[in-house]
């Protein structure tokens, strides 16, 4: 049985973490270094690390903090935001990070995707949407939320898949910071439509729906969470334990 993982996301504006709802109203949280160190320490199986204002501001990643950061943790880092181009792949992973989640610049160049799979590997690529319910369908969204694409969330996510991207991080705008569960029949469309490991993002707001998540859709690999984890609200050793006892396969 694959273990699922649990993974706490930093969201990095001007080097330091903050956390909104439906990715506005951004409250600031802590320094992440600080925040990365402690999650290492503290039952995290990865950790995703996403510089939320770079594609908005047109901007490449800050990495003097990622590489803090990576200094700090001893699990997979994910890394993300104004990933561009293949340099910007460079970029990171000589900072520290373990794989490169691609959103705003995949939308704009999908031969990113590509291009990167082929240097590093799929398992290296990571393609993050934010996607959120639009006349019945899902659309695709970019630039933090903040722009409708016009694209179709499951056509973008396959042919994402299809150009090399090894795992999706889905992060339904719709449960964003709302913490009333993970956006179940989201996340079902997508497993249903690729065979990569799905990452849900956005809604957790307690141990119950880590466990609703994974029972429904056994198919989901990893649970990602911010609030909850950052206001101590959720432990992930507690989440882990009470997992464990419901018959859900998690590293202890």
């Amino acid at each position: 049985m694959i273990t699922k993982r649990i993974i706490p996301c930093l969201d990095v504006r001007e080097g330091r973490v903050v956390k909104g709802v439906h990715f506005e109203g951004l409250q600031d949280i802590s320094s992440p270094v600080e925040l990365a160190g402690y999650y290492s320490r503290h039952g995290a199986d990865e950790l995703v690390f996403y510089d939320i204002t770079a594609s908005v501001e047109g901007r490449a990643l800050f990495v003097g903090v990622l590489r803090e950061v990576a200094q700090r943790v001893f699990i997979p880092l994910t890394v993300g935001g104004g990933i561009n181009g293949v340099e910007d792949f460079d970029r990171v992973l000589h900072a520290g990070a373990d794989k490169v989640s691609v959103n705003s610049g995949a939308i704009r160049n999908p031969d990113l995707i590509a291009q990167a799979a082929k240097k590093y590997g799929d398992q290296c690529v990571v393609l993050s949407v934010d996607a959120k319910r639009v006349n019945g369908g899902f659309r695709v969204f970019a630039k933090g939320g903040r722009e409708d694409t016009g694209l179709d969330a499951i056509d973008w996510i396959r042919r994402g898949v299809g150009l090399g991207a090894g795992e999706i991080v889905l992060n339904s705008i719709d449960t964003d910071g709302v913490k009333r569960g993970f956006d179940l029949e989201m996340l079902s469309a997508v497993c249903e439509a690729v065979r990569v490991p799905v990452i849900a993002s956005g809604g957790a707001g307690s141990m119950a729906h880590f466990t609703q998540l994974f029972q429904t859709l056994p198919k989901v690999d990893a649970g990602l969470a911010a609030s909850i984890f950052h206001f101590g609200e959720v432990k992930i050793p507690d989440l882990k334990r009470e997992l464990a006892a419901q018959g859900i396969n998690v590293r202890l």
